[in-house]
C-alpha cells in the first residue's frame, strides 16, 4: 500500500503545476469551496508566477495522462469546478507528443500470438495520432489489407494505478470535510473514471465495444464502424480496419467535396440518440478526432475506448426528460426526477417543476447559436445544489457526450436547433416503448421470469424484485484511513509535517480535478 507520504509528495507536485497555470483562483474565490482547501490553495500559489487568464487546460495536460481522462470528464461538470474552468477544459485534447517507434514495434511484437514480421507487411513508423494512453500507425497486414494498429504505450497502465491511487485517497480527505465536498461525491466520480480508464487499458475490451456496436448499428444507413481483426488484437495491440475519410472537423474540406454539412450534423445528433435512448450503449468519446465522412457522405466512428451504457429504466426517463424540455411539460420532468430518487422526497415536486421551468424557457425554440445544451446543462447544475441532488456519476459520460455531440454539430451547422432535431426521435421512442403493444410485451416478460422463479421465489424474494431508483448501485470506493484519524506513533508525526509544510498545494490541486 502506498504510504500517505507519498500521495502527499505528488499532489503538492500536481498542485503546483495547478498554480503555475493560474487554476486555484477560481477554487479560492468559490463560495463552496471548503475553508481547509482555501487556505491550502493560498499556501500552494505561494512564489509561482500566474498567468492573468487561467490555462486549466494545460495544467491537465501537464500534469499527465490520468489527469487529460480526468479534465476531459470534469468539463461537464461545472457545478464541481466552476463555469469558466468546464468551458476551458472542453478545449482539453488527448494529445501528446508520439512513443519512439522502436518501443511500439516491441509492443507489437510481444503482444500478438506470432511475430509482427509475419503478421504485417509494412508498419509505418510515423504515428497517425498520438493520445495519453496509445497510438495509432497506419500497416498493411500480411495478406494485404490496409488497417490501423494501436498500440498501448509502454508502462501507461503502471503510470494509471499510481496516479488513480492517489486520487482516491486525495478524494476520499476532500469528501470527509463533509458540507459541499460530501454532496459532490468526488469518491464515486474517482471510482467511475477507475472503472472507464481500466477498460481503455485493455484493447480486447475496445474490440469488444466495437464489434458490440457495429451489430447495434448495422441497420443505420450513413454510420459506419470499422470491422475488427481479432488475429492482430491483444490486450496491448488492437487492428481494425483502415477508414478512407475527411475529419469532420474539417468543414472547408466537407463542403469541397460536396458534403451537406447540415443533413450531417442532424445525422450526428439522431445516431447518438439512437445509441443512447435506443440501444442503451453509446460511443461516449465522440469528439471531431474520432469522426470522418467518407466519400459517400457516411460517418465513421473510431476509438471505443470509452462506452456508456444505460438501462432501459434510465433511459425511459432520460427520453421523457428530453421530450419534456422539448414540449414544456415541466411538471412530468419533476417527477421523473423523484421517481428516480434523484431529488429527495423531502422537496416539494412543484418547486422543483417551477425551477425546471426557469432553465427550460429561455431554450425553447431558439438554435444552438443563441443557446446551447451546454448552457442548458450549466443551468441544470445550478439548480442541483438548491434541491440537495447528489452527483449521479453513472450520468457522467451521457452528460460529457452530450456536450461533445452539440459542439460537433454546432461546428456543421451553426444555425441547427437540437432539441428540433431530437423531439421527433424521441416522442417515436417514447411512443414505441409506452404503447399499448410495448406494455403487452412487457407483461408477457415480467409474467415468464416470475414463473422461472417461482422455486426459489420464498426464500430469495427481497433479492429477486426490482427496486426503486433510476441510478444503478454505486460502484465501491475504497477504505482509505484518514491522515487525520491515525494514532500517534508509526510515523504520524513526520506526515503531519509533511502535511503542513507541503501538501497544501496538492490537497487543493485535487479539490479541482477530483
Amino acid at each position: 500500500m502506498t504510504r500517505p507520504a507519498t500521495h502527499i509528495f505528488r499532489l503538492l507536485k500536481w498542485g503546483r503545476i495547478l498554480a503555475r497555470h493560474g487554476a486555484l483562483r477560481g477554487i479560492e474565490a468559490d463560495r463552496n469551496t471548503p475553508p481547509q482547501v482555501k487556505r491550502l490553495c493560498r499556501i500552494a500559489r505561494l512564489g509561482t508566477i500566474q498567468p492573468k487568464q487561467p490555462d486549466y487546460a494545460g495544467a491537465f495536460r501537464a500534469i499527465g495522462p490520468a489527469a487529460i481522462k480526468l479534465g476531459q470528464t470534469l468539463a461537464t461538470r461545472p457545478d464541481l469546478v466552476g463555469e469558466e474552468a468546464a468551458r476551458n477544459l472542453l478545449d482539453l485534447q488527448d494529445s501528446l507528443p508520439p512513443e519512439r517507434f522502436d518501443r511500439i514495434f516491441e509492443e507489437i511484437d510481444s503482444s500478438l500470438n506470432r511475430p509482427a514480421a509475419e503478421l504485417f507487411e509494412h508498419i509505418d513508423p510515423e504515428p497517425v495520432g498520438a493520445a495519453s494512453i496509445a497510438q495509432v500507425h497506419r500497416a498493411r497486414t500480411s495478406d494485404g489489407r490496409d488497417v490501423a494498429v494501436k498500440v498501448l504505450r509502454p508502462g501507461i497502465r503502471e503510470q494509471f494505478a499510481r496516479d488513480i491511487e492517489t486520487y482516491e485517497w486525495a478524494a476520499a480527505h476532500l469528501e470527509a470535510l463533509g458540507g459541499e465536498a460530501a454532496r459532490l461525491r468526488p469518491q464515486l466520480v474517482i471510482a467511475n473514471l477507475k472503472r472507464w480508464t481500466l477498460r481503455e487499458l485493455d484493447l480486447r475490451r475496445e474490440a469488444a465495444s466495437a464489434s458490440e456496436i457495429k451489430e447495434a448499428m448495422e441497420a443505420v444507413e450513413g454510420y459506419v464502424i470499422p470491422a475488427i481483426d481479432w488475429d492482430r488484437t491483444s490486450g496491448r495491440v488492437l487492428t481494425l480496419e483502415w477508414v478512407d475519410g475527411i475529419k469532420i472537423s474539417d468543414v472547408e474540406a466537407l463542403k469541397a467535396a460536396g458534403h451537406d454539412t447540415a443533413k450531417l450534423a442532424e445525422r450526428l445528433v439522431l445516431t447518438f440518440l439512437r445509441q443512447a435512448i435506443s440501444e442503451g450503449f453509446f460511443h461516449a468519446d465522440m469528439h471531431q478526432g474520432n469522426l470522418f465522412v467518407t466519400p459517400d457522405g457516411s460517418i465513421a466512428a473510431i476509438d471505443f475506448g470509452i462506452m456508456g451504457r444505460i438501462n432501459r429504466q434510465a433511459r425511459l426517463w432520460l427520453a421523457e426528460i428530453l421530450y419534456g424540455l422539448t414540449t414544456g411539460n415541466y411538471r412530468r420532468v419533476a417527477e421523473i426526477h423523484f421517481e428516480a430518487q434523484y431529488v429527495p422526497d423531502y422537496h416539494n415536486v412543484d418547486e422543483f417543476a417551477t425551477a425546471l421551468r426557469a432553465v427550460g424557457e429561455p431554450t425553447r425554440g431558439k438554435p444552438v447559436s443563441e443557446l446551447s445544451v451546454g448552457q442548458m446543462l450549466d443551468s441544470l447544475f445550478a439548480i442541483t445544489r438548491d434541491f440537495d441532488m447528489q452527483t449521479q456519476p453513472h450520468l457522467l459520460l451521457l452528460q460529457k457526450t452530450m456536450v461533445m455531440v452539440e459542439g460537433v454539430a454546432t461546428s456543421l451547422n451553426p444555425a441547427i436547433n437540437m432539441w428540433e432535431v431530437s423531439a421527433p426521435f424521441v416522442r417515436e421512442w417514447i411512443r414505441d416503448e409506452l404503447g399499448p403493444e410495448a406494455a403487452i410485451a412487457d407483461g408477457l416478460r415480467e409474467r415468464v421470469k416470475t414463473l422461472a422463479l417461482i422455486p426459489d421465489l420464498i426464500k430469495r424474494l427481497d433479492e429477486r424484485l426490482p427496486r426503486k431508483g433510476g441510478a444503478p448501485p454505486a460502484p465501491p470506493v475504497p477504505a482509505i484511513p484518514l491522515i487525520w484519524e491515525r494514532r500517534q506513533g508509526s510515523g504520524w508525526w513526520r506526515y503531519l509535517g509533511v502535511a503542513l509544510a507541503a501538501a497544501a498545494a496538492g490537497a487543493a490541486g485535487m479539490w479541482a480535478i477530483g
